[in-house]
């Protein structure tokens, strides 16, 4: 090998190395130290050694199909990593990507696509507002970057159920600490007007919008652009415009 290419290859391997972070896959497993992510109520918790520790609000993609669900690994990590696509460089305040990058081994990628990370904009975490990947606030995320090593497994899932459920669901026996969902799940005889929050605003706002009534976001938070959306579907639905979504207004959007 002609020496200029040797010292090409030298060099790209160590700022290669600079960047990646991790201990070897395996260890993740003999700790006990496993992610849930529920996209229904947009949390992630995590656990050690079975047993429940934290919870953080995340955010997941603008569309339910884009951050993918199943049973991944985090194979890379990556502290301050670049924005390619906008040439940001990592640690700039501009990096959508944060300050922390868990890249994940989803829909047969290598943890360049998909990944838990932090982010540039705080009022994002808790929405439906990314392309795919999971969002998190940037201390929290630097915390549990800390936490888990390469090789972790994590579990992406929509679902009503706790995440101690959940994790004995995919054969993990957990002993202990609460995992209740921060919010409730079920929107069944709630009544939504301007003011509410949670998951059932989330599904209105999903489906005013695929019905063509914009409610700008879909983020959980029941205010004036979603109430305008309601009012103008009311209207179109010949409904009491009062933007209330009461018992007539969800049985014409078709939602319990």
């Amino acid at each position: 090998m002609p020496k200029k290419w040797l010292l090409l290859f030298v060099f790209t391997f160590f700022m290669l190395s600079s960047l990646f972070v991790g201990v070897p896959t395996g260890s993740a497993a003999s700790s006990g130290k496993f992610i849930i992510i529920n996209k229904t109520i947009n949390r992630l918790a995590y656990f050690e050694n079975g047993k429940f520790i934290k919870q953080f609000k995340v955010g997941t993609g603008r569309q339910k199909s884009y951050t993918p669900e199943g049973r991944f690994k985090i194979v890379v990590k990556i502290k301050n990593r670049p924005y390619y696509k906008g040439h940001i460089p990592g640690g700039d305040p501009r990096n959508p990507l944060g300050n922390r990058w868990l890249g994940l081994n989803a829909r047969g990628t290598w943890g360049t696509t998909y990944a838990i990370h932090g982010n540039n904009n705080p009022a994002s975490i808790g929405g439906y507002v990314s392309s795919g990947c999971i969002r998190m606030y940037d201390n929290e995320v630097e915390w549990l970057f800390n936490q888990v090593p390469t090789g972790t497994t994590v579990i992406i899932t929509s679902s009503g159920k706790s995440f101690n459920a959940i994790a004995a669901a995919n054969g993990y026996k957990v002993n202990g600490g609460s995992s209740a969902p921060s919010v409730p799940v079920s929107s069944s005889g709630e009544i939504l007007k301007k003011g509410s929050r949670g998951p059932a605003v989330q599904e209105l706002q999903r489906k005013l919008t695929s019905l063509g009534y914009s409610t700008n976001g879909v983020d959980g938070v029941f205010g004036a652009n979603t109430d305008s959306a309601v009012r103008k579907f009311q209207q179109a639905r010949k409904l009491t415009v009062d933007g209330v979504v009461g018992p007539a207004t969800k049985k014409a959007l078709g939602i319990k």
